[in-house]
C-alpha cells in the first residue's frame, strides 16, 4: 500500500508524466522483489540501511553502472521521505545509504597520426576560402587547446605572430596567454592573408565567413564533426573533443599536469588530472606490449 500511495501521490499531487511514474514503480519494484528473496517477512517497514546496501551491491555484482544504481537508490530515498511525511513509516532506512560514485567518462579523443592526416594540405582545397578557415581553425584547436567560444572570439589584435602567442579570453572573462608553434604560426598568416584579400570585414574577429560577419560557434562545429569524420569513428566529433586531443597529446609528450592546467585555462588541477587517466591507458598499453612478464 504504501508504494501505491506514493506512486497516486507522483500522479495526481505532483502531476509527473506516466513516463516518470512507471519508472519510479519500476525502480522500487526492483528493490520489493531483491528484499523478498532474502525473507517473506521483511516489508517496506521493516528493511533496514544494511538490507539496502546489499541490494546496491547486487546490482552492481550484476554489473548495473553507478548511474542505474543511483536512480533506483533514489526512487527509495523519495519512497520514504513521502511514507515519513504520511506518517505510513516511523524512519527512513535509506537515510544514511549514499549511492556509489559516478563514473566520469574518460575524455575521447583522436589520435596524433589522424590529426596529420587531416591536417595534411592534400586533403583540401587551398585556394578555396572556407577550406582555408577550416584548415586554420581546426589546427587551431589542436594547436592551443581553445575552447569554442574563444576561438569564435578570437581577434586579431589577442595574436602575435612574432612572438607565437594568444591572448585568450576564456570563462569569467579571465585571460591567458597561449604559445604555439611555427606550423600554426604560418598557416594563421597565410588565413589571414588570404582574408585580407577575399572579404571585407564587418567584424574585428581573426575568423570571418565569406561576408566580413564572424564566423558562428554552429557553423565551426558542423565543419569539425565534417572533417573529423573523414579521418576517425568517434561518435562525437566536436571542438571539446579537439580541446582533449591537445591536452592528450601534450601529456603523451611529458607536459607537466600543472603547466597543462594554465594551457586550458582551468581553475582547478583536479579538472586537469582527468586527462592522466587516457595517458595511463596509454601507458598500460606500452607496458603491456613491452614487459616480458606482462
Amino acid at each position: 500500500m504504501i508504494v501505491e500511495k506514493f506512486l497516486d501521490y507522483l500522479r495526481y499531487e505532483r502531476n509527473r508524466s506516466p513516463h516518470t511514474v512507471k519508472n519510479y514503480s519500476d525502480d522500487l519494484e526492483a528493490f520489493e522483489l531483491y528484499f523478498h528473496t532474502l525473507s517473506d517477512q521483511l516489508s517496506w517497514t521493516s528493511v533496514d540501511a544494511d538490507v539496502i546496501r546489499m541490494w546496491m551491491e547486487s546490482m552492481m555484482d550484476k554489473g548495473n553502472t553507478a548511474s542505474t544504481v543511483c536512480r533506483r537508490l533514489a526512487a527509495v530515498h523519495s519512497l520514504y521521505r513521502f511514507a515519513l511525511s504520511r506518517n505510513l513509516v516511523e524512519r527512513d532506512p535509506s537515510r544514511t545509504v549514499n549511492g556509489p560514485k559516478k563514473e566520469k567518462p574518460l575524455p575521447q579523443f583522436v589520435k596524433e597520426s589522424e590529426m596529420d592526416e587531416l591536417l595534411d594540405e592534400a586533403r583540401w582545397d587551398m585556394d578555396s576560402y572556407n577550406d582555408v578557415c577550416a584548415r586554420t581553425i581546426i589546427m587551431t584547436f589542436y594547436e592551443t587547446g581553445l575552447r569554442l567560444s574563444e576561438l569564435t572570439g578570437l581577434r586579431d589584435v589577442d595574436i602575435d605572430l612574432v612572438e607565437c602567442r594568444l591572448v585568450v579570453t576564456g570563462k569569467r572573462n579571465k585571460q591567458r596567454v597561449v604559445p604555439f608553434g611555427a606550423e600554426l604560426r604560418d598557416t594563421l598568416t597565410a588565413y589571414i592573408e588570404m582574408r585580407r584579400r577575399v572579404v571585407e570585414p564587418r567584424d574585428d574577429r581573426t575568423f570571418l565567413t565569406m561576408k566580413g560577419n564572424g564566423i558562428s560557434n554552429s557553423t565551426v562545429q558542423r565543419w569539425v564533426r565534417e572533417r573529423l569524420g573523414e579521418v576517425c569513428t568517434l561518435k562525437k566529433r566536436s571542438p571539446h573533443v579537439l580541446r582533449h586531443t591537445f591536452a592528450t597529446a601534450m601529456l603523451n609528450h611529458d607536459a607537466g599536469l600543472e603547466s597543462l592546467r594554465k594551457l586550458l585555462g582551468h581553475d582547478s588541477l583536479s579538472t586537469t588530472q582527468v586527462y592522466t587517466h587516457t595517458t595511463f591507458e596509454q601507458l598500460k598499453r606500452v607496458y603491456s606490449d613491452a614487459h616480458p612478464r606482462a
